[in-house]
């Protein structure tokens, strides 16, 4: 389905990452297509050896300024109900529009963060005036964050950061605690009981 919503170029680029697999730890075709897109558009282009892909993009304007970098996570949840027969390797998502929302046919949708990622790509493209801008697209954030925490010090050129994952449209955040995994350990024991019991 042909998404024809407003501001165009960010759906154009959220309807192409909805044919993507990107599923947590395989975001190779993502980043492929995020390179190529910053490519088109001019912007140089690198990317770590955890795969975060890392873009800057001149100033046009305003080149006095302070660098601004934009962060987004290219991987999504992966879940489909049980009764759709759907490859997340392969498959598109099937999306459509039902009233004034985007949604998936049976699966996710990939929104978080796709949606970020489209209006980044969306600004890459934009004959708008702005400061210097580097973008940077992390991989694994849904699974382990193993992007975000494989990020070598001193990799961003930017003076100050806006993470455009967030859940509340029109909302801000001025900070965050930032993400942990913890792993919990307890002994366990079995013992037959006698009697009604329920198997779980």
């Amino acid at each position: 389905m042909k998404l024809d919503l407003e501001p165009k170029l960010v759906w154009k680029h959220f309807e192409e990452l909805t044919k993507i697999p990107r599923c947590s730890k395989h975001e190779e075709q993502v980043a492929a297509y995020v390179m190529q897109v910053a490519r088109d558009a001019g912007c140089s282009v690198e990317q770590d050896d955890v795969g975060n892909v890392i873009v800057r993009k001149e100033a046009t304007g305003s080149s006095d300024v302070p660098m601004v970098t934009v962060q987004a996570h290219m991987d999504m949840v992966c879940e489909k109900n049980s009764d759709v027969d759907h490859d997340f390797s392969s498959d598109p998502i099937d999306v459509y529009v039902d009233g004034d929302e985007v949604k998936a046919r049976g699966t996710t949708l990939g929104a978080d963060n796709g949606v970020g990622v489209a209006a980044m790509l969306a600004l890459m493209e934009a004959d708008v005036t702005h400061g210097p801008l580097e973008f940077l697209l992390t991989v694994d954030e849904e699974t382990g964050m193993t992007g975000a925490f494989g990020l070598k010090e001193g990799t961003l050129d930017g003076d100050m950061l806006i993470n455009v994952d967030s859940e509340e449209i029109g909302s801000v955040y001025i900070g965050c605690a930032g993400g942990a995994n913890t792993t919990i350990r307890l002994p366990v024991s079995f013992e037959d009981a006698d009697g009604a019991g329920l198997q779980i």
